[in-house]
């Protein structure tokens, strides 16, 4: 197996093309007939395009597509109105956690700039032992 592969490759077709010459009439036929099939009902597949070629085809079909159907009209609307609650709901969780720290700084009888100092949390952790 040490060969190059293009004297393999030409080993392997010498070797087919012998084989191909040395088949019998009948045989040649049925072959030839079933390419002929295989070749008739071939279909050229559309490859997939990488990008945003796809985004005009599917415009044209959600234009040809008329959401005319309740069903549809609700499930987007029930959609919609459940991320806006969800965003609603963790904004409010957001602005309350601040405002409890807010109050939490404001109220305690540490200055602020205590806690802005570096050394202030090792000497918290040294005066707890």
């Amino acid at each position: 197996m040490n060969q190059p592969e293009h004297e393999l490759a030409a080993k392997i077709v010498q070797h087919l093309d012998y084989g191909v010459d040395h088949l019998d009439a009948a045989t040649r036929e049925r072959l030839l007939a079933a390419r002929g099939v295989a070749l008739a009902r071939y279909r050229e597949r559309p490859e997939p395009v990488l990008g945003l070629a796809w985004a005009g085809q599917a415009v044209a079909r959600v234009r040809e597509y008329r959401f005319h159907d309740a069903r549809h009209v609700i499930a987007i609307a029930a959609l919609i109105i459940g991320l806006i609650g969800f965003a609603y709901w963790q904004s409010m969780g957001a602005v309350n956690e601040l405002a409890d720290i807010d109050a939490s700084l404001l109220t305690d009888e540490l200055p602020i700039n205590a806690y802005l100092d570096k050394g202030f949390d090792s000497w918290l952790k040294r005066s707890s032992r």
